[in-house]
């Protein structure tokens, strides 16, 4: 890797939908246009969700992605107890892992990033072996107005403000999100971006 090129790692958080605008098959396109690219990403999965969809989550791990643990059921960490947390935590590595064959371990996101600068949700995770990701650029693709020229324009954006070792926060589920991929990482690439794992970046770096 020359060190001229800034980094940048897209990380999708496969949960399931709570808005409009989620058709069935929205994860296989991510996939498929990924594929298509040669480009590995990182995925937080929810652990419900790999037992719906244990083909999707299966798949992910097969094409070589990064993955991370997004809780079981997607609840705010700072509305749980201790024993929630970890009960939780532990329940979506289990559903995660017999989907997948992946332990998540040591990645983790907080749902709606709530609890990512709790000192008692860190301390917690911490215990369980992980580390909470945040995200340096949030392009709000959850939101049924942001159209898939605009997601991809504020993804370039914000990677190019943000410098080497960029975390950019996208879903697996909008179908706006499988529309902008593509032009996202062609963007950024025309950019000047390489495209790697979390697993790649300083982990000083990480949000």
């Amino acid at each position: 890797m020359s060190e001229s090129r800034p980094r940048a790692t897209l990380t999708f958080d496969a949960e399931h939908p709570d808005r409009p605008g989620a058709s069935a098959g929205t994860v296989d396109r991510i996939l498929a246009t990924l594929r298509a690219a040669e480009a590995r990403g990182t995925f937080f999965l929810q652990g419900r969700w790999s037992q719906a969809e244990p083909s999707s989550a299966r798949r992910i791990a097969e094409d070589g992605h990064l993955i991370g643990n997004h809780s079981h059921y997607h609840s705010r960490m700072t509305l749980l107890s201790d024993r929630g947390i970890r009960t939780d935590v532990e329940e979506a590595d289990a559903a995660v892992f017999d989907a997948t064959g992946v332990p998540t371990r040591p990645w983790f996101r907080c749902p709606f990033g709530d609890g990512h600068d709790d000192p008692r949700v860190l301390d917690l995770l911490r215990d369980l072996g992980y580390r909470n990701v945040h995200w340096h650029v949030v392009l709000e693709d959850w939101e049924p107005w942001r159209a898939a020229d605009d997601i991809a324009r504020d993804a370039i954006d914000g990677v190019a403000r943000h410098g080497d070792g960029a975390v950019v926060l996208l879903h697996t589920w909008p179908d706006r999100t499988a529309d902008a991929l593509t032009m996202i990482v062609e963007g950024l690439r025309a950019a000047g971006s390489e495209l790697v794992r979390l697993d790649e970046l300083p982990e000083d770096g990480l949000p």
